[in-house]
């Protein structure tokens, strides 16, 4: 069938694809092989100009990049054009830090001298998804290619336009050809390239499924791995929290990219003396979204990326309000062409909804009364799910604690849940293993060597 591009906002298919043959695919494996023995003898000093002048063509090209974005996977305009921004600062993190973080660290030892070289591993392939379709790459692409890797691009389906233009960005950029290649293979032939002697490690970013079924394949084959997988990220508010603040937080977090975001606020736990306010507050502001064309500035609400994921998430509100939750607004598609689903908000959702152990992909906010601060901490960690958090607080040494005791890979105290290139990222539990950006990311597809000398 190949790669379909449709507009999310009209539901037209604007460009196919087709899918590459196996002597397509063979050829780019080889071509990285070569590739890969040049790359990883560059100095750092080169590498780093390489990844500036990178940052320096996202920013030139950001405007049409950005409308690449919106018309391919439907986030509003003005989120595309950040989206571009912070690819080229990660670009440019990894030009300014990656040599020092990769620098050989002498340890003590009975040798003359002793010292962890962090060498490259080689072709790293990335399997990604489509709901931030430059980040997402550039995430993984700017600290493996900084470390000497390669990269392999196994993008998602329905987002080729963004795939073959970040490849070509790399080549505007002047870096070595096939460095970075995107594949336009088919999810069946992932295994295949994953178990190839000539791939030696793999990331992705999706649902938990799709890295249940990588993890196992880079398993067999000796392989590392990263995996950033769902997530259902508590949002708890706290009876001494600025309500005002953390209502203005919560519709970003929530609604941003259409609730598609594995790190978006998902699970509103609120504790008894403030939950009918902060509800009453969240659905004021909720009710000023304006769903509409991704395209034009007036609109605060984009549509879903795809009307078979608006289907679903319509099914799990169904659901829920049948188990015994209450609509407070929304909760129903929009008439009319695209994918576009009302902002949504379910209240005293329950252990018996869909909607309180499952991930909400789309945007719908789940309201969870809990019994007071404990209970709402029990309640954030009753999930498969641990990814990141937040806690809603005036008393931020307090809201410090309670980070500590939610089970989480990031814990934010009266902030909203963000990817930073300074700050290491990822999950535990079903959310994933291993960690993207800082100093904890571009080591992670790295030989930690040990050299003893005497």
């Amino acid at each position: 069938m190949g790669y379909l591009s449709t507009n999310p906002a009209t539901g037209k298919v604007t460009q196919r694809f087709d899918l590459w043959d196996n002597d397509q695919l063979e050829n780019a494996l080889a071509c990285a092989t070569v590739a890969g023995r040049a790359w990883s003898a560059t100095h750092f000093d080169e590498r780093a100009r390489l990844m500036k002048a990178l940052a320096a063509q996202l920013r030139a090209d950001k405007e049409r990049l950005a409308r690449c974005i919106t018309f391919e996977m439907g986030k509003l305009i003005g989120e595309a054009r950040t989206e571009i921004e912070k690819c080229a600062a990660v670009c440019e993190y990894y030009a300014e830090h990656g040599a020092g973080f990769l620098a050989d660290e002498l340890i003590a030892s009975d040798a003359s001298r002793s010292f962890v070289a962090y060498q490259p591993l080689g072709a790293v392939l990335a399997v990604m998804p489509w709901n931030f379709p430059f980040w997402q790459v550039m995430r993984f692409a700017a600290p493996a290619l900084m470390a000497g890797n390669v990269g392999l691009l196994k993008h998602a389906s329905n987002v080729p336009q963004c795939a073959l233009a970040i490849e070509q960005l790399f080549d505007d950029a002047g870096f070595p050809a096939n460095v970075f290649q995107t594949l336009l293979i088919p999810v069946s032939q992932v295994a295949d390239v994953i178990a190839d002697e000539r791939v030696h490690a793999v990331t992705l970013t999706g649902s938990t499924p799709a890295g249940q079924k990588v993890a196992s394949c880079a398993g067999q084959n000796i392989k590392k791995s990263v995996l950033e997988l769902g997530g259902s990220d508590p949002f708890i508010v706290l009876d001494d929290a600025d309500i005002d603040w953390a209502v203005e937080n919560a519709v970003k977090s929530r609604y941003l990219n259409a609730g598609q975001s594995c790190i978006a606020a998902k699970r509103f736990i609120v504790t008894p003396g403030i939950g009918d306010q902060f509800v009453a507050k969240f659905k004021a502001a909720v009710e000023q979204l304006t769903p509409g064309d991704p395209m034009s500035e007036q609109s605060t609400l984009a549509p879903m990326a795809r009307v078979d994921l608006r289907d679903a998430l319509h099914q799990q509100v169904i659901d829920s309000i049948s188990a015994g939750a209450s609509a407070v607004v929304g909760c129903a598609p929009i008439a009319g062409a695209g994918a576009f689903y009302e902002a949504s908000i379910l209240d005293h959702v329950t252990p018996a909804c869909r909607a309180y152990a499952e991930e909400l992909f789309g945007p719908v906010a789940i309201i969870i009364r809990a019994k007071d601060e404990d209970d709402a901490i029990n309640i954030a960690n009753a999930s498969e799910f641990g990814l990141g958090g937040s806690v809603w607080t005036q008393n931020s040494g307090h809201g410090a604690q309670l980070a500590r005791r939610i089970e989480a890979g990031a814990v934010f105290v009266n902030g909203m849940v963000k990817s930073d290139p300074r700050l290491p990222f990822g999950g535990i539990k079903q959310s994933g293993y291993g960690r993207e950006l800082a100093q904890h990311g571009i080591r992670e597809f790295v030989n930690a060597k040990t050299i003893w000398i005497r």
